[in-house]
């Protein structure tokens, strides 16, 4: 990369909205995979008030979970992370202001956007720490990429996410509202979002919290709830390489405790850390879980 990314003027973003990182246009139209057009990236690189402790450690990947955004999974966490090390966020395909596509989502393809804007970032390696459905995009951006990737953090997520008979069916079901998605008219894809994910957090989330998930593009949301259930890293998850830690959300009515700790079993080499809390612990029981998060990626880079 030779020029520094576009400053974006963050315009989506309320003004009673909690503090952020500062937000950057990267533009993705050169990637071999396609004109994938602009997305919005959070950076500290360069940011006075939110400049990292040593250039000389890794920077980090804050990869979300399904039906968040960066900032929605992350905000709690951005300033301890910041003081430690370069930070970079984004929102996934189909999340927020994030990549819009026809394709089918593939978490794949998503692994492969995290060494797109490292690239366009001017980064070579870095941790990528992944929270319940960035786990599965973590574990894959190692895979694809090993030679990037220094080092893991996987926080409230697993190896596989469908198992018994009730979760397939579970998985099923997205697949077919997936398929809704794509044919149905704006006003419906309207009722998907209010009856899916808006009505039962409303109560609960701020205004901004609410107008960002309202920008989901709900068919690729959708698609990547059957992804996940069709996630499966047992096979090879025991070979990775290089440093990992485990954030483990130990009251998970999500992803449960049980395959949580299955992952860290599959994985020899790996620490842990365990947070009391649901899957929401990254938020709701954030004075918990940020300390966690600041030790796992410790343990993963020392330097």
């Amino acid at each position: 990369m030779t020029d520094e990314p576009e400053q974006a003027d963050d315009a989506r973003r309320p003004a009673e909205s909690p503090p952020l990182p500062p937000a950057r246009f990267v533009d993705l139209s050169d990637d071999d995979r396609g004109d994938l057009g602009t997305v919005v990236v959070r950076d500290t690189h360069g940011a006075p008030d939110w400049e990292h402790a040593d250039d000389d450690r890794l920077p980090v990947a804050l990869l979300h979970g399904w039906t968040a955004t960066a900032d929605l999974n992350w905000f709690r966490s951005y300033p301890e992370v910041a003081r430690q090390r370069r930070l970079f966020a984004y929102d996934h395909r189909g999340h927020g202001s994030g990549i819009r596509t026809p394709k089918r989502f593939r978490l794949e393809d998503c692994a492969d956007d995290v060494i797109a804007v490292a690239d366009q970032l001017g980064i070579e390696r870095f941790i990528a720490c992944g929270y319940s459905m960035g786990g599965p995009i973590a574990q894959l951006a190692w895979r694809r990429h090993p030679d990037r990737v220094a080092g893991l953090v996987l926080c409230a997520t697993a190896a596989v996410f469908s198992g018994r008979r009730a979760e397939r069916w579970s998985f099923l079901g997205l697949s077919g509202l997936a398929a809704l998605a794509r044919v149905t008219s704006e006003q419906q894809r309207q009722w998907l979002t209010e009856q899916l994910y808006l009505q039962r957090k409303a109560d609960s989330w701020e205004p901004w919290a609410i107008e960002e998930a309202a920008s989901h593009d709900w068919r690729l949301l959708l698609e990547a709830g059957s992804a996940i259930g069709d996630f499966d890293s047992t096979p090879w998850i025991a070979g990775v390489d290089v440093p990992v830690s485990l954030v483990i959300t130990t009251n998970d009515q999500v992803v449960s405790p049980r395959r949580q700790t299955q992952l860290f079993e599959l994985i020899d080499h790996a620490s842990v850390f365990r947070v009391h809390g649901l899957h929401d612990a990254c938020v709701a029981e954030a004075d918990h879980f940020v300390p966690a998060l600041a030790r796992a990626l410790d343990t993963v880079d020392p330097s």
